[in-house]
């Protein structure tokens, strides 16, 4: 297999590594509690917001055939099955938190921001708990960080074990 066609779009790559730094930077940042209302965490909305921004360019490339050489996925094998399991929550948690902190934030009455546009509120705000949504942000964070460590496992695996290159393919060089 040649290298143009073994590696991925740089474009790809680039968004990757990017969304990877968000989503670690809006996990660092985050913060809880109605306390928010007060001192918003805008560092926190920004990298969450970001990393909704970038899913959709991700996604397109993706879809027109960006992913580079993959093994064959009409093979039904443990690994292949739980690869594409693992590939599908992270884009769902992609999505799904960003939407959900945005709500979360609306529903305690914190005004969001991205890039200096203020944007709607997704919810009314309400008095007490903000709910299940709220929750779900919170516990949410923490599994895309257990899924992006198994992520990162599994490239260090075929790296080093299958020696198949992956890491290679996921460099901007």
């Amino acid at each position: 297999m040649s290298e143009a066609i073994a590696r991925y779009p740089k474009a790809l790559v680039a968004i990757h590594w990017v969304t990877a730094a968000a989503v670690l930077g809006a996990w660092a940042t985050a913060e809880g509690g109605r306390e928010v209302v007060q001192n918003p965490p805008l560092l926190h909305f920004t990298l969450g917001l970001a990393v909704l921004a970038l899913v959709l360019p991700r996604l397109v490339l993706r879809l027109m055939g960006g992913g580079g050489a993959q093994a064959d996925h009409r093979s039904r094998t443990l690994a292949v099955v739980a690869a594409g399991a693992g590939h599908g929550l992270l884009y769902a948690l992609l999505i799904a938190l960003p939407l959900t902190g945005w709500y979360a934030a609306s529903q305690i009455g914190v005004p969001v921001q991205f890039l200096g546009l203020d944007l709607p509120a997704l919810a009314a705000p309400v008095q007490g708990r903000p709910g299940v949504i709220a929750e779900f942000h919170e516990s949410a964070g923490s599994i895309i960080l257990l899924l992006a460590g198994l992520h990162a496992l599994a490239a260090i695996w075929h790296q080093f074990v299958l020696r198949d290159g992956t890491l290679r393919r996921m460099s901007l060089r």
